[in-house]
């Protein structure tokens, strides 16, 4: 009970951490569907690998651009409030798909795409801080893994339900005709038309399914937190002077670097592999797994760090753990350069490597937040705003992954996962405990 006491009873507790899994299963259904929408878009909108990669760029773009504005809007209105106007707006960039669809204009969709990251937006600066301050700070990585767990779950069921909805059987010979240049510009016109309009129905019943749930959870029994009371300046505790900026934290802007590096990894293993499958000559009702595949690795994880953190291993020994495994396996996917048969495909064992970059990123986010939030009293909603902006490592990432990959081989544009890993060791190890920046 004394674990709770800052939100209320033990049931609200347990009710509020019921509403955040559900939060956090709709944030993964509406993000990790960009991995099937990446080669769709492509192949429907006769975009370029690079172009294509832009649907990803324009929506976690909206974390750096609305994390600050996020932040204030939550300051004035409160997170209930401010958690309903995010599902409106996640509502709104879904319902823009049906026009973009009617007239099939790629530019239309990304500006759907940028109005549902902004809404996400919203919900991770508000959702965040409120699970890792909801119970001790100790066991925060255990409750985010619990959110992870359902925000993955979503990961992995969204593309397939996805793909059930808008792909079919037959579409396999389409995707081939439609890519073999022998169609007149007509016929290829009404093809790509038929094809793109299939999102209609999908996105129109999302956006009615996020405006329900954000007025569901507008009046739910969530309890508003105080952040600046409830994760306050241990040496303002002591007696000390609590630091004035949020710039004094070097572990905070330390920490802003860690997710966007790390976020920045997780998708590219997932947004990018159906198209690094489609290299192999997978075609796309056959590669649609391998996004799920990547996210039940985390899954696992996730699980793992629910039994063994706080009680068997530390919060920043799962960290250092993680970072240090996910280095090696990057390098892994660079140099495993030869075929096998794994899961009934047969591919380059680097995919199926890439798949295997799951597990330790599951615990990396996990473990960065609590470590770059801590002791931040006054400062917690601005500095949960910050690491927020760092999910933007999402929208940049892929692209300069793919602007390598054109210029060699996609295999080899994964050294983008090198340095990115090197830096979170980096993070691991010394970085969460700079406490100044002399």
């Amino acid at each position: 009970m004394e674990q709770t006491q800052s939100v209320g009873s033990k049931r609200t507790y347990y009710i509020s951490i019921a509403i955040l899994a559900a939060m956090f299963f709709i944030f993964g259904f509406v993000s990790w569907v960009n991995s099937i929408l990446i080669p769709y878009f492509r192949i429907s909108c006769e975009l370029s690998h690079f172009e294509s990669y832009l649907v990803a760029f324009a929506f976690y773009i909206a974390y750096f651009v609305m994390a600050v504005p996020s932040g204030i809007l939550l300051k004035k209105v409160g997170f209930k409030r401010g958690i309903m106007y995010g599902f409106m707006c996640m509502a709104l960039g879904a319902f823009i798909f049906v026009p973009a669809a009617l007239v099939r204009e790629f530019e239309v969709f990304l500006l759907g795409l940028f109005s549902i990251g902004t809404g996400l937006a919203i919900l991770q600066t508000a959702a965040n801080p409120y699970v890792t301050i909801i119970g001790p700070i100790e066991s925060a990585a255990r409750r985010i893994s619990i959110m992870g767990i359902c925000n993955k779950f979503a990961g992995i069921i969204s593309p397939l339900v996805f793909a059930a909805l808008i792909l079919k059987a037959s579409d396999k010979e389409l995707f081939a005709l439609i890519e073999s240049g022998t169609l007149d510009a007509a016929a290829q016109a009404a093809m790509l038309d038929e094809l793109i309009r299939r999102v209609i129905v999908p996105y129109a019943l999302l956006g009615v399914i996020l405006l329900a749930a954000g007025i569901g959870i507008r009046y739910s029994v969530l309890p508003e937190i105080n952040t600046d009371e409830q994760n306050a300046d241990e040496s303002a505790a002591e007696g000390e002077t609590a630091k004035k900026s949020i710039f004094a934290y070097p572990y905070l802007i330390l920490g802003v670097l860690a997710i966007f590096f790390h976020v920045g990894t997780q998708v590219i293993a997932i947004d990018t592999i159906i198209n690094y499958a489609n290299s192999m000559n997978i075609d796309l009702l056959e590669a649609k797994v391998f996004p799920s595949y990547t996210l039940g690795c985390t899954m696992l994880g996730y699980i793992l760090g629910i039994i063994l953190i706080p009680k068997y291993l530390s919060q920043k020994n799962a960290l250092i753990c993680c970072t240090v495994l996910g280095l090696l396996i990057s390098f892994g996917v660079v140099f495993a350069d030869f075929e096998m048969t794994f899961l009934g495909h047969t591919a380059n064992a680097s995919i199926f490597l890439l798949c295997l970059l799951g597990f330790p990123n599951a615990l990396i986010y996990a473990g960065i937040w609590p470590l770059s939030i801590r002791g931040l009293g006054k400062h917690t909603k601005t500095g949960s705003s910050l690491l927020i902006m760092g999910l933007c490592g999402n929208a940049l990432l892929p692209l300069v992954y793919s602007y390598f990959a054109e210029m060699s081989t996609l295999r080899l544009g994964y050294w983008t996962l090198i340095p990115c890993f090197l830096y979170l060791v980096f993070f691991a190890v010394k970085g969460h405990k700079i406490n100044s920046w002399r």
